[in-house]
């Protein structure tokens, strides 16, 4: 980023002069404690961004994440509960009910598998695709209001480093 960007102070910056005097006995690294507390608050303000596009279009929060583990998958809109269940680190029983829950609503419909009768998947309706491409529209634009401040360059460097991290967190 430019130098007029370096120049105006946010919450992290005002933050991290408050706290460095504070941490006399342990190392502080002024600029992880910064990246540390702007990746908090990017995560906050997208979480919001999540919420108010569930609610706008009338979901709840157990209902959208269930619905978005079904549509991204490799064959959107199908999976098995245990799947699902996997995905979204709940217990099978948690599933049913979500799934009860979302059938009743007309979001997804549970359906035997014609080559095997004791298994079961669970596809979304054409209501239940619809109404997590609206909640995803909405989202979609507040991430793209937020990410619009930066370049294209700037968006697959940020991306580029942020995946530096996810691999070593992945790694173990």
């Amino acid at each position: 980023m430019g130098s007029q960007s370096d120049a105006r102070e946010d919450w992290a910056d005002r933050h991290v002069e408050r706290w460095r005097d504070h941490w006399i006995d342990i190392d502080f690294d002024d600029d992880v404690e910064a990246i540390t507390v702007r990746l908090l608050r990017v995560r906050k303000h997208l979480q919001r961004a999540k919420q108010q596009a569930v609610t706008e279009v009338g979901l709840q929060d157990f209902e959208y994440d269930t619905l978005h583990a079904l549509m991204i998958r490799d064959t959107p809109g199908k999976a098995g509960p245990s799947e699902l269940a996997e995905d979204l680190d709940i217990s099978n029983a948690g599933m049913t009910g979500r799934l009860d829950i979302l059938e009743r609503s007309g979001w997804v419909q549970r359906r035997t598998d014609p080559a095997d009768r004791r298994r079961v998947h669970v596809e979304a309706t054409a209501a239940g695709r619809d109404i997590w491409r609206r909640a995803m529209r909405l989202r979609g634009r507040a991430e793209d209001e937020l990410f619009g401040v930066l370049t294209p360059d700037q968006r697959h460097t940020l991306a580029a480093l942020l995946k530096e991290l996810t691999l070593r967190i992945e790694e173990g």
